[in-house]
């Protein structure tokens, strides 16, 4: 297996990743299948998968009260990180999230993947579950991702939470973080964000994979600032098309980011779902040719398991 971090510095030419999301429990996994395959003729050398955390609704009772009732409603990632893996020639980069999980919850999940010849992980904290206004750990779980990006560091020198252990396997895993050129919505400012995302890499992260973004400008603004913060891992841009005017009102509120002036006017002229497609095609390819031309190691794509637009701007940008 290869790491991500060797692929990014070994690649004499940019490249495309991909991010997937799970198939709802009880769908059929060739869904997933039928979303990867038509992006494999773009030979990504790596493609992550989302973990999503169990959720909790109340449900009523016959007789009127109400019953916690805790859903899983994805498979977890390292059952798709193995299907995947069987089916096609790419490296699978699980994601592992804070939320929802105990710091024993996470090293078991880190010893089945690293079981499973798995050497690459993204390591987030993950957001509040829906009804709660801040992010809560569990009571033995992280706070912070830096602290999960620790313990797998940990793992990788032979430290292990039970102390008694001796000549422990030293695991091999590559740590990817996440970072928001527009700010994560709880920073202060930017600044402190940095700050925090700095935290991450001297915890032992390899690399930066940002969160989608429509302002080329914002993006370089804050590579800037990384650089000049010391942080010197390599960042990976991460983009999304948008498809449809569900995006525009649903994107800015869910991941607190802006939508330029400018591909605002080019949606405001369509008529309909199918021209907004057309658009953000458009306005993502714009965007990947000037990352590129600006030495962009890579761009992440995330698909949300579509692959036609994604696909489309691929063969107008590399």
């Amino acid at each position: 297996m290869t790491k991500v971090i060797d692929i990014i510095n070994k690649k004499t030419a940019p490249f495309a990743s991909f991010e997937l999301v799970p198939p709802l429990k009880g769908s059929d996994i060739s869904k997933l299948y039928h979303a990867i395959e038509p992006l494999m003729e773009f030979a990504p050398p790596f493609i992550n998968i989302t973990y999503h955390r169990d959720e909790i609704e109340y449900r009523q009772k016959n007789d009127g009260t109400f019953e916690k009732i805790i859903l899983t409603k994805r498979p977890g990632s390292v059952a798709i990180a193995a299907a995947i893996m069987k089916r096609f020639p790419v490296e699978v980069v699980p994601h592992l999230i804070c939320g929802g999980a105990s710091k024993h919850q996470l090293e078991n999940d880190l010893i089945d993947l690293n079981f499973m010849d798995i050497q690459n992980v993204v390591a987030l904290r993950g957001d509040a579950i829906p009804g709660q206004k801040y992010f809560t750990p569990e009571p033995d779980g992280h706070r912070y991702s830096n602290e999960l990006v620790a313990q797998i560091h940990n793992m990788n020198q032979g430290i292990y939470l039970d102390e008694t252990l001796t000549n422990a396997v030293h695991t091999n895993f590559c740590i990817g973080v996440a970072a928001y050129p527009e700010k994560h919505y709880e920073a202060p400012n930017l600044d402190i964000d940095i700050e925090n995302l700095k935290h991450k890499v001297e915890a032992g992260a390899d690399y930066i994979v940002t969160q989608m973004f429509f302002d080329n400008a914002k993006f370089y603004r804050f590579t800037d600032k990384c650089r000049k913060a010391g942080i010197t891992v390599p960042i990976i841009p991460g983009l999304k098309p948008i498809s449809t005017q569900t995006h525009i009102e649903m994107l800015p509120r869910a991941f607190s980011i802006d939508l330029p002036q400018d591909l605002m006017k080019e949606i405001r002229k369509c008529k309909d779902n199918q021209a907004i497609y057309q658009a953000g095609i458009e306005w993502c390819t714009m965007q990947s040719k000037d990352l590129l031309a600006h030495g962009a190691p890579a761009i992440h794509y995330y698909t949300m398991g579509k692959a036609d637009n994604i696909r489309e701007i691929l063969k107008h940008s590399f």
